[in-house]
This record gives structure tokens, sequence and C-alpha cells, in this order.
């Protein structure tokens, strides 16, 4: 049978979408807070389906809440992942599929995502515009409603009860964070939005916006990763698979399967680094590059030299990364 499509002609690849039952929370001046989707899907709405009609449990929680001010409206959101937020519910919208797991960290456009996304006073009983925060303050001390925080992107645990993951401060990671199973975060581990794990990991350390973590790796106590809001930089820093970044060590490059980043070392990409066991240059001195020239290459250990303070890279060829303690991220 003959093909409508010219040939040579690439054909359009369809627009990857997503769509969701929402509750928005809509604030006395019409602000919109927030919005949770407690089942967010891929794909586009389900043909014949319509969207003014709503599951009979949302009906059950809309409404006002004259404690702060707020009423809960149903809204159903259907977006474009290659686009950027359109509003305040597409933002959401978008934090819920990476922390449903069902986009990877990069994996949709979050340009301009700050511009949807309003200052909001967090409260154990839910959002609250700050404008009304002074005015309120009585009621909610009465009602026993306190705030927790005044910020744009409330904490993950607030929408979203991630699949074998453990959590011990449930402020210290936001939604839009990726948490594969097996995932431990403990009290000083930090993870931002559109950043976590790819598979079972340890972190103690903070894991920036933009940054992945490979399966089997540990970030440790303190451990800094540069993300792509640091600077105005671009670099899309990734930790490798069973990696180690030591207590209170940095990275602003990649660091690749199997490496380590001894602690209290910083490497950014401009680091200069002694290659050790590495040919020495004409003049018989041990070659220097920027880390940068490093960055994603595994079995590689940073470390600094104790007797010259020089950053050195040596390979560790033959030796397997970390392990964690499998009864940690069961």
């Amino acid at each position: 049978m003959p093909s409508d499509v010219p040939e040579n002609t690439a054909v359009p690849a369809a627009p990857r979408t997503a769509w969701g039952y929402g509750l928005a929370t809509v604030s006395a001046d019409g602000t919109v807070l927030d919005t949770w989707f407690p089942e967010p899907r891929l794909g586009s709405l389900p043909a014949g389906r319509d969207r003014w009609i709503a599951p009979a449990e949302f009906e059950e929680l809309a409404g006002d809440d004259p404690r702060r001010d707020v009423r809960i409206d149903i809204v159903t959101v259907e977006i474009e992942l290659d686009a950027p937020p359109a509003s305040t519910p597409d933002a959401y919208l978008r934090l819920h599929l990476l922390s449903h797991l069902l986009v990877r960290p990069n994996g949709l456009n979050l340009d301009g995502i700050f511009a949807h996304l309003p200052i909001v006073a967090w409260t154990n009983a839910g959002p609250v515009n700050p404008a009304d925060l002074d005015r309120l303050r009585p009621r909610l001390q009465r009602a026993g409603i306190q705030v927790s925080g005044v910020d744009k992107f409330p904490q993950l645990l607030d929408y979203v009860t991630p699949d074998r993951v453990r959590i011990a401060d449930a402020s210290r990671v936001r939604l839009g964070a990726h948490l594969a199973p097996g995932t431990t975060v403990m009290h000083e581990g930090f993870v931002n939005y559109n950043a976590g794990t790819l598979g079972s990991s340890m972190v103690e350390g903070r894991i920036s916006q933009g940054v992945v973590v490979g399966d089997g790796s540990d970030i440790g106590g303190g451990a800094s990763i540069m993300g792509t809001l640091s600077g105005g930089g671009t670099h899309r820093v990734s930790i490798g698979e069973r990696a180690l970044l030591g207590a209170n060590s940095g990275i602003g490059i990649s660091i690749g399967d199997d490496s380590v980043v001894e602690a209290g070392l910083y490497v950014t990409a401009g680091t200069k680094v002694v290659l050790v066991g590495e040919p020495l240059t004409a003049d018989g001195r041990p070659r220097t590059v920027k880390a940068a020239e490093l960055s994603g290459m595994p079995g590689l250990l940073f470390r600094r030299n104790s007797l010259t303070g020089a950053v050195e890279v040596l390979r560790r060829a033959g030796t397997a990364g970390v392990t964690l303690n499998p009864t940690l991220h069961a």
C-alpha cells in the first residue's frame, strides 16, 4: 500500500503527554497555591472520558476550608512534557510525574517553573497564602495548625509516598525529587526537585537540582553536588553506579561508575588534577589536566596529596566500587 508520506520525509514524533485529576488549593484572592495529583498518568486523557467529571472520591475532598481561608477545587490537567509549564497545576503535575517515577530527572521541560510556583506558607493542614497568614494566625493556632516554612516548593511526603524509600527528615526532600526503591535519605541528606536516585542509594549529603545518582552509590555525610542552578551552569552532573563521595567532599563534574572522591575534597570543573601512574610529560613531570577532562570516567580515585596539597587522580582498575549494606536498602 502506498504511503501518504513522501519518501525521505521524517515523520514527526507524537507529542509526549501526561494528565491527571487534581485537587487545587485556591486562596481567597484567587491564587492557586498548589495542586495534588494522587494518580498522575502518562499519555493523553482517554478517549470518551469527560474532563469535567472527576472520580467520586474527589468530590468528597473538594470544598471550603475556612481555617486557612481556602477552597479546594477539582481540576483535570493535560500537559505536553516537552512544552514549558503554563500554570501552577501544570507545574505541580510535572513535579508529581518525577516523584511518582513516571519521568526521570531532566526528562521533561521545566523551563520557567518558578514563575508558576507561588510563595506559600506551608502548614501541617496544607498551604496558606502568606498574605493571609498574620490575619489567620490566631485561628490557625486555635486549630493546632503550625507553619513549617515559607517557600515555593513543598516537601515530598505531603504529596507522594515513595515505594520502599526511607526519609529521616521530611523537610529535606522536595516535591519533584525522584527516589528509586531502596534509597535511604538520612537526616542531613537533601534532595532537590528534578534530581534524585536511579537505584538503591545512601544519601547523607546534598543532591542538587538536575543531579542523578546511579544504583548502589553513597553520597557521604555533608557531601555536596553542584547542580545546574549553581553559578548559572548548564552541565548536568551525574554520579555513576557504586560510586562514593566521601564525607564533606564535593563535585562539580560527573563521577563515573566505581569511582571515589576522598573525604573533604572538593573537585570543580577547573580543578587542576595530577595524573598518578600515567606517562610523564616530555620534561619528566607528572601530567596535569583540568578535572573537567575526567568527567564521567569510571574507576577513578580522586584524592589530595597530604604532603604537597595537590589534587591527584589514579585508576582503580580491578577494584569494585562501594557496596551498600543490603539490610539498610531492602
